[in-house]
């Protein structure tokens, strides 16, 4: 699949930056730029300057990759913009196999401590708005919603496919798995466990035969402990998965589900005639 990234949960509002002690021969030809350089990626595409024009670029995207899925990842900000986006796949008939919503919890070590902490709506909050917004202009059948940030286990991946979620990123966990231990190093080249570095000395450390073995594992793992959730809550299945079922305290004595606090209302009466187990 394509996904085109408007903006992530880590840092929305900035581009990228590959430094240049990270920029190695070896990365300076699979990125086609020169070596020993400091790379920066825009904030802003140059391919569109409006949300019509995404939608056509978009399209243009399918056509040209052969009908690959096509999507893009957003870190919602100011909400006009989003429903601006919306209006213009509506008008334009044009729609996303998928789109992402990235939370602001979402995060990487190479990023300022005011975008990490401060920019950008929380993916629970985000992630309600985009599906409220998508069914109010009728395109929410026409495309998936997916969802990332700070989503590891297995009670992160239900909740969110409760608030609208057709599926979830998790990048956190895996990273753990690999054995990242958050040393907020990333952009140094100097990570102390041999992810984010090409150095050799660093990277050694980092046993793929081993590791790999770990991130499947956890993978596994991840996957039974959801079943295992979602049966106890009494569903079959991750689609089935409702906001009743998730509760927070807002107050002393006072806890309300996911379903009230996200959507006004309460859980419909049960059926009278339904056994209880």
């Amino acid at each position: 699949m394509i996904e085109l990234k408007l903006s992530q949960g880590s840092k929305p509002g900035q581009g990228g930056l590959l430094p240049a002690e990270k920029n190695t021969e070896e990365v300076s030809k699979i990125r086609n730029v020169k070596h020993h350089t400091t790379v920066h990626s825009p904030s802003s595409h140059s391919a569109f300057k409006n949300a019509t024009e995404l939608a056509y670029f978009l399209k243009k995207l399918r056509d040209l990759s052969g009908g690959k899925p096509v999507g893009f990842k957003i870190c919602i900000g100011r909400k006009d913009e989003f429903i601006d986006i919306v209006k213009a796949l509506h008008a334009t008939g044009i729609y996303p196999d998928f789109i992402t919503i990235d939370g602001a919890e979402g995060g990487t070590g190479a990023a300022p401590l005011e975008f990490i902490d401060y920019m950008g709506m929380a993916l629970s909050d985000a992630l309600v708005f985009a599906n409220k917004t998508l069914k109010q202009y009728g395109l929410r059948e026409h495309i998936k919603l997916l969802a990332s940030g700070k989503i590891i286990s297995a009670f992160d991946l239900a909740k969110n496919i409760s608030l609208g979620a057709d599926a979830c990123y998790s990048a956190r966990g895996m990273m753990f798995a690999l054995g990242c231990i958050q040393a907020l190093q990333c952009d140094s080249g100097h990570c102390p466990v041999g992810i984010a570095t090409q150095d050799p000395l660093l990277f050694e450390g980092m046993d793929i035969t081993d590791k790999s073995v770990r991130v499947a594992t956890f993978h596994k793992n991840t996957m039974k402990a959801l079943g295992e959730f979602i049966g106890a809550c009494g569903f079959s299945k991750p689609s089935e998965v409702t906001p009743d079922v998730f509760h927070k305290r807002i107050e002393h004595g006072k806890n309300i589900s996911f379903r009230e606090m996200y959507y006004g209302d309460t859980i419909k009466e049960q059926n009278p005639e339904k056994e209880l187990i």
